[in-house]
């Protein structure tokens, strides 16, 4: 549904995007990640035709942007960062823009824009200005009028934004049942997101692809990935960092009036059973005791903070 080719784009002397190539298919979520400055939001707008650019090809849907732009933007729905509006309009007479701009029969778009209404809760907003919501809302009429015409390809530049958690929830379901049927992108510096929605995740730095993988292949990158943590009292802290310690290298912190061990896995393998065998030898009582799935963040530091070569990681 979307072929990205050798796409780069230059500013002066800038290189913003430096020869990204990426496929995404019908059924996928991709999360689209990077620090800032990375060059997430300019790869957004030259794959949706907001901006053109310096070098590669892009296809969507089959259909080349540059030759046919009509047609492969009709394919897309796109929540720009920000989500841009005019703030003059009311949340009902901009959504009622958009249809016509998306060129949604006259006879069936009333039922449409309510459905979306429903969809995203805007009822209680529909007759206020745009310039007076609140971030989140807003973010909300964004994300309506991106899917308002039931788009093939949804493109979305942080679509929870500005969300409280119950709101984030409702987005994140949303894309969930939609993903099935559309091939969607998704760029977020919020890790959890790409765990709680994403099939596939891709890392950008200084304009370069450095990985491409499942979310759980990034978290197997994570020194903390199959770690065994224990929580004890912290009576029992120096006994049980003594019987773990001899498994390996073993990580302690004190938090809310207890102990937490983490035994770093060695190939990464887990000794889950080995632990609870070797405290109970110990006469130690755990209080918890689980195997870590890997922290993202500290691999997303580790990939974009070590970058400098370009080196492409794909698993």
């Amino acid at each position: 549904m979307i072929e990205v080719t050798g796409l780069s784009k230059s500013f002066g002397m800038l290189q913003a995007v430096d020869g990204i190539s990426l496929s995404v298919g019908r059924g996928e979520v991709l999360g689209f990640l990077g620090p800032n400055g990375a060059g997430k939001s300019t790869t957004m707008k030259m794959i949706t035709g907001f901006l053109a650019p310096s070098a590669g090809r892009i296809a969507i849907g089959g259909v080349d942007i540059e030759s046919d732009p009509l047609g492969a933007k009709s394919r897309i729905g796109y929540l720009p960062e920000g989500a841009p509006a005019y703030g003059e309009m009311t949340a009902a007479s901009f959504l009622d823009f958009i249809a016509d701009i998306r060129g949604l029969p006259r006879a069936s778009r009333a039922a449409r824009v309510r459905e979306v209404v429903e969809q995203i809760h805007l009822e209680n907003v529909l007759d206020q200005r745009i310039e007076t919501l609140s971030k989140g809302f807003k973010r909300r009429v964004g994300l309506a009028q991106a899917i308002l015409h039931d788009p093939e390809i949804l493109i979305m530049d942080e679509p929870t934004d500005g969300l409280d958690p119950n709101q984030k929830h409702e987005v994140r379901s949303l894309i969930q049942a939609m993903a099935p049927h559309k091939a969607i992108v998704i760029s977020t510096h919020i890790l959890e997101e790409v765990d709680a929605v994403c099939t596939r995740a891709v890392i950008i730095a200084r304009g370069r692809l450095i990985f491409s993988g499942t979310p759980r292949e990034l978290a197997a990158r994570s020194r903390y990935h199959n770690a065994v943590t224990v929580i004890v009292a912290p009576a029992d802290a120096a006994g049980a960092t003594a019987a773990l310690g001899k498994l390996g290298e073993v990580e302690t912190r004190e938090q809310a009036g207890e102990t937490r061990l983490t035994l770093l896995a060695r190939n990464g393998a887990s000794a889950a059973a080995t632990v609870q065998e070797r405290l109970r030898e110990a006469g130690i009582a755990t209080r918890e005791l689980f195997v870590e799935h890997g922290h993202l963040d500290e691999v997303f530091r580790t990939i974009t903070l070590g970058s400098g070569s370009g080196e492409v990681h794909r698993t």
